[in-house]
C-alpha cells in the first residue's frame, strides 16, 4: 500500500514504527535539507556536519520502535540533532568549539568592482547574512537556525534545546 504523501510528519513516522519504509523515504525528503543546514550553521564544518547528520537520523532509526506523538515530530527530531550536536562538542577533545572563527565556511566573498555582476549583489548579501550569523551567540544561533531551517516554534525551540518557553523566547 502506498504511503500518503499529504499524511502529517507524525503520522508518518507512526507509519515508520510500524513497518512502513515508504514513510521513511518521505519524512527524510522532507526534513533533510533543513536537518543538515541547522548542523551545519552550528558546527561550521562540512564534514562534521556530514557525520551528525548520519548519527541524527541513525538515532531515529533507533528510536523508531518507542516513538509516540507527544510534540510535532519536528520538533522531536531537532532535538535528536540538538542533542547529538551538544554530545560531539560535549565530548570533543580537539579543542574547537562552536565559537571557533578558524573553522571553515562557505567561500570567501570576493572585492567588489564598480559594476557588480549579475547575482554579486545577492551572493554578498548572503555572505554578510552568514557572517551576521555567525557573529550571534551560540544559544541564539541555534534558535533562529531552527526557527528558519526547521520552522519550529518558541514552544518547539524551547522543547528542542531542553529549555523554558521564556528562556527559548528571549533567544
Amino acid at each position: 500500500m502506498p504511503t500518503d504523501t499529504d499524511a502529517t510528519d507524525e503520522a508518518l513516522m507512526l507509519g515508520y514504527r510500524d513497518g512502513d519504509a515508504a514513510a521513511f523515504d518521505l519524512l527524510y525528503g522532507r526534513h533533510k535539507g533543513g536537518v543538515y543546514r541547522y548542523l551545519l550553521r552550528q558546527c561550521r564544518n562540512a564534514a562534521l556536519a556530514d557525520e551528525l547528520f548520519q548519527d541524527v537520523w541513525m538515532n531515529l532509526i533507533r528510536a523508531r520502535a518507542s516513538y509516540t506523538v507527544q510534540a510535532k515530530f519536528s520538533t522531536y527530531l531537532y532535538r535528536i540533532a540538538h542533542n547529538r550536536l551538544m554530545d560531539h562538542f560535549r565530548r570533543d577533545d580537539s579543542g574547537v568549539s562552536l565559537d571557533d572563527e578558524s573553522a571553515p565556511m562557505d567561500e570567501p566573498v570576493a572585492p567588489r568592482s564598480t559594476e557588480p555582476e549579475p547575482g554579486t549583489v545577492a551572493r554578498e548579501q548572503a555572505a554578510q547574512l552568514l557572517a551576521l550569523l555567525d557573529a550571534l551567540p551560540d544559544e541564539q544561533r541555534a534558535a533562529f537556525v531552527l526557527q528558519q531551517e526547521g520552522g519550529l516554534s518558541i514552544e518547539e525551540i524551547a522543547v528542542a534545546t531542553g529549555v523554558t518557553r521564556e528562556t527559548a523566547k528571549s533567544r
